[in-house]
């Protein structure tokens, strides 16, 4: 169950506590905010329905039309992590139609089990990392001290002064193991000696197939192991790896990720708008409108085979996005449309919305370059009149060369800092900076005046 910073737990999280989350990444899209705060909240309701009516409840798919850069992605990739829920972000592009090289559509599936899977096995070896601990410093201690063996004939449980003594000398080198004193000391450990990866050629990776050849070849040859000395605090670490490995159900784990990637996965899918087809053509139009056929049957629920196993999708829910400067929604085949029946339009970014992206979200463009500086030991800040005039100059590039969202303030800020960060390691006598209008003036103006510098360089 996620704790949220204000002990929300995400079986109680309303459509309101969703948004205020998102708010804290996303600036502004209240609409498209309130769309997904509700297909959350959905699957919550779906869950704890009773009776057979609960498979007939399918999730209310969204697809979100608006400009690159203002925030759709952002809002597909904080859901899932508020959610806790499997995720994958797909590209409609890189999809063909059956029978043509490149992705088919069922891929998306299987990573998203490959997700779930990997997000499971990290909650289980959280789960078992103190005894992992425990099992990991016996396997050293028994390479360091190792036990006296007992005669198979002695059966007794009287300790003779020799044991007493291996058990002391264990419990004396357990504390200096925990406190770091013998992490330099080195010892040889037996190391599995991994196969090689193997690759197979042809136009179809068996991967794609959903067969994992590793897991294949791994079970059929046997696994060799070599001598390697090692530090301890390195050998603690492959150790313990290995100790949390062998306290782990891996069916166990493969059967709650496949419930997970059903009932709880979301597959995000950018730049639909790229495979919308104005029908009656041929050539690229043809094989677009292939690619959304091929959508279909997964978007509508079906099962497809995972090297995990089969995941039925009927209950996951898909998040589609697409800039439509082109193609319009209408565009896309009617059955796909009908799979998307919340549509949900996204506004450009205002200079407003530009000074708010830069200062509000816990990971504000500002704040990532001032910790990134602060490593240096410089302090690096920024006024209210510098932060304004590189909004202002962001949403003024964007409409005279190519609305690219907020990805212009990246942009922008690195060329604005370019010296500062190449110079940085090297600053001895300056070790605060502050940005303020006049020094985006003085570091842009030249290349905003030039059309054909602002292109390339902004």
């Amino acid at each position: 169950m996620l704790n949220l910073e204000n002990n929300i737990t995400k079986d109680y999280l309303t459509p309101s506590q969703i948004v205020a989350e998102l708010d804290k990444y996303v600036i502004g899209q209240d609409q498209a905010k309130k769309a997904v705060a509700i297909a959350l909240r959905n699957r919550w309701r779906r869950q704890n329905v009773s009776g057979e009516i609960q498979k007939e409840i399918m999730p209310n798919n969204i697809i979100m039309i608006g400009p690159t850069g203002v925030g759709k992605t952002e809002i597909a990739r904080r859901l899932a992590k508020l959610a806790e829920a499997p995720f994958v972000k797909v590209e409609a592009t890189k999809f063909t139609e059956v029978g043509y090289v490149g992705r088919d559509v069922e891929s998306m599936v299987r990573e998203l089990a490959d997700r779930a899977v990997a997000m499971v096995h990290e909650e289980q070896l959280e789960t078992k990392k103190e005894q992992a601990r425990v099992n990991t410093e016996n396997r050293i201690l028994d390479i360091l001290i190792p036990p006296i063996k007992k005669s198979p004939s002695f059966e007794s449980d009287f300790q003779s002064d020799e044991e007493t003594e291996n058990a002391e000398t264990r419990e004396k080198f357990r504390k200096m193991l925990n406190n770091g004193t013998l992490d330099e000391r080195e010892i040889e450990l037996d190391i599995s000696d991994s196969a090689p990866n193997m690759q197979v050629l042809g136009p179809i990776g068996l991967d794609e197939m959903g067969i994992n050849i590793q897991d294949i070849m791994g079970n059929m040859m046997p696994k060799k192991t070599k001598k390697k000395k090692l530090k301890i605090q390195d050998a603690f670490k492959i150790i313990e790896k290995e100790e949390g490995e062998k306290l782990i159900d891996k069916d166990a784990v493969i059967r709650e990720a496949i419930k997970r990637a059903e009932n709880n996965g979301i597959i995000f899918i950018d730049e639909i708008d790229k495979v919308a087809s104005k029908g009656g053509g041929s050539g690229p139009e043809v094989s677009r409108e292939g690619v959304q056929r091929d959508l279909l049957p997964i978007v509508e629920g079906s099962t497809v085979n995972t090297k995990h196993g089969p995941v039925d999708t009927q209950h996951v829910l898909f998040i589609a996005s697409g800039a439509f400067h082109v193609s319009k929604p209408s565009d896309l085949i009617p059955e796909l449309q009908g799979r998307f029946p919340i549509r949900v339009e996204l506004s450009s970014l205002t200079e407003e919305d530009f000074v708010k992206i830069l200062t509000i979200p816990k990971n504000a463009l500002i704040k990532q370059y001032e910790a990134l500086m602060a490593t240096e030991n410089i302090e690096l800040s920024f006024d209210e009149s510098g932060i304004a005039e590189i909004a202002k100059m962001a949403a003024s590039v964007n409409e005279e060369v190519t609305n690219i969202g907020a990805r212009r303030l990246h942009t922008i800020l690195t060329t604005l800092l370019e010296e500062h960060l190449f110079n940085a390691p090297d600053n001895i006598s300056d070790n605060k900076i502050t940005i303020t209008s006049d020094t985006v003036h003085k570091n842009l103006d030249e290349i905003r005046k030039s059309t054909d510098l602002s292109k390339f360089i902004l």
